[in-house]
């Protein structure tokens, strides 16, 4: 007997561990929820909840395949081996297969349970599933991890023009097994189902992320590079909850877009060129994971940023956590993040910027924030998000990017239609006066929002002198 352990991949197509499985002979499958584990990461409860809905659809699917799916229960990740040791003495398993995972605590939890297994006469298999190319295998010259984008990409888009990632083989139905599956929890303590509105922005399945993935591919990603900062369209694929879940691959995601450019990496539809390069953000901020770990155990990118003298606010943090600052782009999307689980990410570089520049406090708040109320939160992408945005992380600029809320709104919202639809008591202001309405001679409209709970240009100079002060920064040219 084969057994596949389900993590962060909850799908049957293209599933590189479930073919494997299925190749050597009968299988079954196990999905182990580790509730403390997961308050200590900071998961979202709308996440959880969009795992349970989402296994509940992967149940369906296997079963049609014959694959019992059997659920087990531990408080954190040091007994998940034990479990897993106790499933494949029960069942009699040979071999257990499972699709890597990068932070620090999952590499200790899957080499702790190889371990145990190997111990035990049971083979353990991992493989490459989340990334189009494992870390280790994109490289400087002189054989480091990239710490640019700019340079990975290039390397990667390189690698990838000699050769794509294969999608794995569809799944033929087994001899059924005398094995039946387990009931879907309907959920954990310490998390809490998220309203029937924030579940209804994202069902749950492979053919709801396979719609969407069409959708996008058709309708929408030729005009990507103009739509995909105006968070009042509808312009991105919205697929991150299900890459997160793995209820779609990145390898599905690229086989659609090329398909789409006849093909091609870089000529044809510029659309589908910018989308591959936000997949290859993605790629990039795992394999940082794996390059520079301490960026797994809250210490930033950047060493000599750990000494930036952040603020003890509060107050000031918790009016950016409900959306009462004062600024409408900001109130706005925080509101987005309350209400459906998700952030547009241009706003999300706003937000995180305002936070850790405007008001200079320690980025670790806003990701912390971020991870317990996204229902795409995951540990590479927020964090190496939060980092850029803060400049502890990879950005090439050292840190004087600093977006302005007020001009990032006038461009990207022009006529205000995202902040009405969130801050529907600025519904009446001009499209003018919307973007900062302390500034408009019509108080009666205004008197209901708040006064900007900071000054934009001398809370910029603070950071500029705060990230100034540090030493370990090279001698760079101001950019505007």
């Amino acid at each position: 007997m084969q057994l596949i352990w389900l993590r962060s991949d909850l799908r049957v197509d293209d599933n590189t561990a479930l073919s494997a499985a299925c190749e050597r002979g009968p299988t079954l499958a196990v999905w182990i929820a580790s509730p403390g584990q997961w308050l200590a990461h900071d998961d979202a409860p709308c996440k959880v909840d969009f795992w349970l809905r989402n296994l509940r659809d992967l149940r369906q699917s296997l079963e049609k395949l014959n694959i019992p799916l059997l659920i087990r229960e531990t408080d954190d990740w040091q007994q998940v081996p034990q479990v897993l040791l106790d499933v494949c003495r029960q069942h009699k398993v040979e071999a257990v297969h499972w699709n890597a995972e990068y932070g620090v605590n999952e590499q200790r939890r899957d080499d702790a349970a190889a371990a145990l297994l190997e111990d035990a006469s049971i083979t353990a298999n991992s493989y490459l599933d989340q990334l189009l190319l494992p870390p280790g295998s994109v490289l400087t010259r002189s054989g480091q991890y990239f710490q640019v984008f700019g340079q990975f990409k290039r390397a990667c888009l390189d690698r990838l023009h000699h050769g794509l990632p294969a999608l794995a083989q569809k799944l033929s139905p087994q001899a059924p097994v005398a094995v039946t599956s387990d009931p879907i929890p309907q959920g954990f303590d310490g998390f809490e189902k998220p309203p029937r509105s924030l579940r209804e922005h994202w069902p749950a399945g492979e053919a709801e992320a396979q719609r969407r993935l069409a959708l996008f591919v058709d309708d929408s990603v030729d005009d990507y590079v103009q739509m995909r900062d105006l968070p009042a369209e509808p312009g991105t694929s919205q697929l991150s909850p299900y890459l997160a879940a793995g209820v779609i691959s990145p390898r599905q995601c690229l086989h659609a877009a090329l398909s789409a450019n006849r093909g091609e990496f870089d000529s044809g539809s510029a659309g589908v060129q910018t989308w591959i390069t936000e997949l290859l953000w993605r790629e990039f901020y795992k394999h940082i994971l794996v390059g520079y770990p301490q960026v797994s155990r809250h210490r930033p990118f950047r060493a000599h940023t750990e000494a930036l003298p952040w603020r003890n606010a509060p107050q000031d943090l918790k009016a950016w956590q409900e959306g009462r600052t004062g600024f409408p782009i900001i109130d706005a999307a925080m509101r987005q993040l309350l209400a459906t689980g998700w952030m547009h990410n241009r706003l999300r570089m706003i937000v995180a910027m305002f936070l850790s520049k405007n008001l200079l406090i320690d980025w670790r708040e806003g990701e912390r924030y971020f991870m317990q109320h996204l229902i795409d939160g995951d540990l590479a992408a927020n964090n190496g998000g939060w980092q850029w945005s803060s400049s502890t992380g990879t950005d090439s600029v050292p840190y004087f990017r600093i977006f302005n809320p007020v001009t990032q709104s006038q461009r990207f919202d022009p006529k205000g239609r995202f902040i009405r639809h969130w801050l529907p008591e600025l519904k009446a202001l001009d499209d003018k006066s919307i973007h900062l309405p302390v500034k408009s001679a019509d108080l009666f409209a205004t008197n209901s929002y708040l006064s900007p709970i900071v000054d934009l240009a001398s809370s910029r100079q603070r950071a500029l002198e705060a990230f100034k002060g540090l030493s370990g920064w090279q001698e760079q040219r101001e950019v505007s």
